[in-house]
């Protein structure tokens, strides 16, 4: 049997050594007999990540050890430098981690144990954040909630991409070629039998987050927009409720008008009311435009990724 590992990179220099130090003494440690394929995905790295790629593979090719190093053209994300990974393993069992060590990579042997009993994904679900800022712990946790909320897709609470998956579930997982790509949403939608497996996320080993506030927010609006359509409604029904509310109010005035002596100043009523709506309005259009947008960028068909050199 074999077992494929995917390390999407981006600027881990200070990290791939103690990666692969780790590699090789799972692979020489393993209870488990199998075949070990470790593909690294370049995601367009600006230091010497790539250099130093190559120069360790020989570390763990010398462990009968099947090494690819993927280097893509320039930085695709960190949901397309997996893929790529994906699209090229060639194992029974494929498995997502994070090259910063924050998914340990010991626990894919027990991960695969729970696979073999029966499972297409066992995917990783967190239950401490290491070194992580309070405001990271609860906006992640936030977003999950809210994403099930919007989504029909029942998508797994706090968990990341650190997962392992059959073989003829990543067949039917490449078949999937969005370009805005959130696998986590992806894996439930596919079906199959999964399973979670609980685990302490390890903090960073070296360097520093490659995911600031901005990335995070955009992340998020994407996985969104990728799987619920509710924004878009919510501002349909949010409309029609103003149009009521304004109906209503117009019915006020003109009961004021006709049957009472009382005369509502308009300028600052007037002036506040159509700034609300204005600004209702502008919002509107932009959740509309932000799913024109991906439909714009998706019938273009371009290449999800493109790679400049496969080392094998």
């Amino acid at each position: 049997m074999k077992l494929s590992l995917v390390f999407p990179i981006f600027n881990e220099e200070s990290i791939i050594i103690e990666l692969v130090d780790r590699l090789c003494t799972l692979i020489s440690t393993s209870d488990v007999n199998l075949l070990w394929e470790i593909i690294f995905v370049d995601d367009g790295s600006e230091d010497e990540s790539n250099n130093i790629i190559r120069n360790e593979k020989a570390r763990l090719s010398s462990l009968n050890c099947d090494v690819v190093v993927i280097k893509l053209a320039r930085n695709f994300g960190h949901q397309l430098a997996p893929t790529a990974g994906i699209d090229k393993a060639t194992g029974d069992y494929v498995a997502i981690l994070d090259a910063d060590l924050q998914d340990p990579p010991e626990l894919v042997v027990d991960m695969l144990k729970k696979a073999l009993e029966g499972h297409d994904v066992v995917y990783a679900k967190r239950r401490k954040r290491a070194n992580e800022t309070i405001f990271k712990k609860y906006s992640a946790a936030m977003f999950y909630r809210l994403l099930r909320l919007l989504s029909d897709t029942e998508i797994p609470l706090d968990t990341g991409d650190f997962r392992i998956m059959s073989r003829r579930f990543v067949d039917e997982l490449k078949k999937l070629r969005e370009r805005h790509r959130f696998i986590r949403g992806l894996v439930p939608w596919i079906g199959f039998s999964q399973v979670a497996y609980e685990y302490d996320r390890a903090p960073r080993y070296a360097g520093e987050t490659k995911y600031p506030l901005r990335k995070m927010i955009s992340f998020a609006l994407n996985a969104i927009m990728s799987f619920s359509i509710k924004p878009v409604r919510l501002a349909m029904y949010i409309g029609f409720f103003i149009a009521l509310l304004s109906f209503t109010f117009a019915m006020f005035i003109l009961y004021l008008r006709f049957f009472t002596d009382y005369l509502i100043p308009g300028q600052a009523t007037a002036l506040t009311i159509v700034t609300f709506l204005g600004g209702i309005q502008i919002i509107f259009i932009g959740i509309i435009g932000e799913y024109v947008g991906k439909i714009f960028e998706e019938i273009k068909a371009r290449p999800i990724y493109v790679i400049e050199e496969i080392i094998e």
